[in-house]
């Protein structure tokens, strides 16, 4: 609010508000919360109905799967801050069995774009594809993403929200191959 000039803020409240967590936030405003509306607001809409109708998978819950089955996510370009307007993302799929994994660049964050990034995917590896693991991203969530996954057999799960170690392979190659070949060029 502050750099769009809606809001001008005293140095030593902005810098109180900068060092607080949001964990801290979330507990002093859940009594205003409560006041509001009586109860946590669940999403609705079509979205909401597709998250609850797909299973959650934790980290824990993958056993021994065969090759096919792909932790999900996307990378978003932003070159630090995040900012309004679109950038480049990357679909970034890793196997859970062997570690492939796979990058496809997407001009904007689109979820015809995601389903067309699967269909690549899908004829580029040596294996099958099996499932798909995302997080709770509306990228994933919504029904040509769950569309394509039932015309194409494909088992779709979700992590929990906001639990970062649901989806730790896919994390890792983030860091390791996505955001250093974007960031070095290498």
């Amino acid at each position: 609010m502050e750099s769009h000039e809606h809001l001008d803020l005293d140095p030593v409240i902005k810098q109180k508000l900068l060092c607080i967590s949001a964990a801290t936030i979330d507990r002093v405003l859940a009594p205003t919360r409560q006041r509001i509306d009586g109860q946590r607001r669940r999403r609705t809409g079509v979205g909401a109905a597709i998250r609850r109708s797909i299973p959650v998978r934790t980290f824990a819950d993958w056993r021994d799967p065969p090759p096919g089955f792909f932790e999900v996510d996307m990378v978003e370009h932003c070159g630090g801050p995040k900012r309004d307007g679109d950038f480049v993302h990357s679909l970034v799929l890793t196997d859970i069995a062997t570690g492939w994994t796979e990058c496809v660049a997407l001009p904007v964050r689109n979820q015809t774009l995601v389903v067309q990034g699967f269909a690549k995917v899908a004829t580029d590896i040596p294996f099958p594809m099996r499932g798909i693991d995302t997080d709770n991203d509306s990228a994933f969530m919504n029904q040509t993403v769950f569309d394509y996954c039932q015309a194409h057999h494909l088992e779709q799960t979700r992590s929990r929200a906001y639990k970062k170690n649901d989806q730790a392979w896919v994390e890792q190659k983030n860091g390791a191959i996505v955001r250093r070949l974007v960031l070095t060029g290498l």
